[in-house]
């Protein structure tokens, strides 16, 4: 596919020097993927109205009586009020009148036909008068300045007869241009026709990229335009903060409307509360996540928050409206504490300790002492009579008498005399 932004002499893409894709199409502002090129459609004549793309987007209708072999890309020359000018095929076939009948165009004869196949001069032309388009901006915009009106110009489309200007401007209130219309006719030599835009339409035209950082849904595929209220983002739990909620255009952002529906369809089974009653007091709504259908309250003056699913706080609700209340976000009546089960699980297994602990020695003094080998004193036989131990010096004997002081040897003396040394 052919870029609609030029084409140059030696037929090689000339671009719109803004540094997009040009070779995906137009810069990917608008462009349209014919997903019947493959397929064999059951009509016997091809539908004769094709749909043609003129600079930044804007697209008409326009009929094929010459019966033009045309090419989706291929640059064009159409009939246009007071002239021709030269656009280039975006769509036909079966697609035009389905998208005809999406923004209900009907087919008669206000439909102007294309006159043939652009050529080489008439390209040559085209890109000569599209040189005219920035200086005469810039003196448009100077012009205004000194004539002191509120509007503000965005674009300037000349045709490529070289004999007609479409100025593009935006204003918030009626702007009187009579006399800007005779200055500019008188200034550039053609004929001058002004037209205002919205806001939207005026960042589709510009282009640039989101803070989704992407390029903006008006200048690639968005052509309708809906309203935007700022209840899209109270019902999506957005921050209403003006300088996030605002797109490019100044205006609310239009993706606030894409998922919606979906939120509409989830809030259906979250009930409208900001205040529940309980035993503990009144539990204010802090937060709601939707999809995952959780409401976080809290009491009075509290940081920390109570996650409660729908389905209790429905409950609680209704138990509201009977008058009761209940004893608190979770439970309907007092529970034991998860502290107090503690501790009174902990006593409970120190009774049960000490009890088995009394119940064994009193089953020891029923048993009487045990000996050695286990055996009662019942099963014990005739106590045998102990071997005396032999005495030792120092000590005391098993029946309470001194033992007997050792005897030293005789020749203890005779053996540490210095005598004997000497003899040795």
């Amino acid at each position: 596919m052919s870029c609609s932004c030029g084409t140059s002499v030696a037929g090689k893409t000339a671009g719109c020097n803004n540094n997009g894709g040009c070779a995906t199409g137009g810069c990917n502002k608008l462009n349209v993927f014919d997903w019947l090129s493959n397929m064999d459609v059951p009509v016997q004549e091809k539908f004769n109205i094709v749909e043609v793309r003129f600079k930044n987007g804007r697209k008409e209708f326009f009929k094929n009586e010459n019966h033009l072999d045309l090419v989706t890309g291929e640059a064009v020359i159409v009939d246009v009020p007071g002239g021709h000018h030269l656009g280039h095929v975006s769509m036909q076939g079966e697609l035009v009148r389905l998208q005809m009948k999406k923004k209900s165009v009907e087919v008669n004869d206000e439909i102007r036909q294309i006159y043939r196949k652009a050529t080489l001069k008439d390209l040559e032309k085209f890109e000569q008068v599209r040189k005219r388009e920035m200086p005469a901006l810039y003196r448009t915009r100077n012009i205004i300045l000194e004539q002191k009106l509120e509007m503000k110009l965005t674009d300037i489309e000349f045709q490529a007869d070289n004999t007609k200007a479409t100025f593009y401007y935006s204003a918030d209130d009626r702007v009187d241009f009579r006399e800007l219309i005779k200055v500019l006719a008188a200034e550039f030599k053609i004929r001058v026709e002004m037209r205002q835009i919205s806001l939207r339409q005026e960042a589709g035209r510009l282009g640039g990229i989101g803070s989704c950082g992407r390029e903006l849904c008006c200048s690639t595929w968005l052509s309708e335009f809906k309203s935007v209220s700022t209840a899209a983002a109270r019902y999506q739990n957005l921050s209403l903060n003006p300088s996030k909620l605002s797109g490019q255009c100044g205006r609310l952002k239009c993706c606030l409307n894409y998922e919606l529906d979906t939120y509409m369809e989830a809030l259906e089974d979250i009930p409208e509360v900001t205040k529940l009653k309980t035993s503990k007091g009144e539990a204010r709504l802090q937060k709601t996540d939707i999809f995952r259908k959780i409401m976080w309250f809290s009491y009075g003056d509290e940081n920390s928050w109570h996650p409660i699913p729908t389905a209790r706080v429905k409950e609680i609700l209704a138990l509201n409206q009977k008058g009761e209340i209940p004893e608190s976000l979770t439970e309907d009546k007092a529970a034991v504490s998860p502290v107090e089960a503690t501790i009174n699980s902990d006593l409970e297994r120190m009774d049960e300790r000490f009890k088995k602990k009394d119940a064994r020695k009193k089953a020891k003094k029923r048993r009487g002492p045990r000996n050695d080998k286990g055996k009662t004193g019942a099963q014990k036989g005739p106590k045998k009579p102990e071997a005396k131990a032999a005495p030792q010096s120092g000590t005391v004997a098993a029946k309470g008498k001194p033992k007997p002081p050792r005897k030293k040897n005789r020749n203890f003396k005779k053996r540490n005399r210095p005598d004997n040394d000497q003899k040795s």
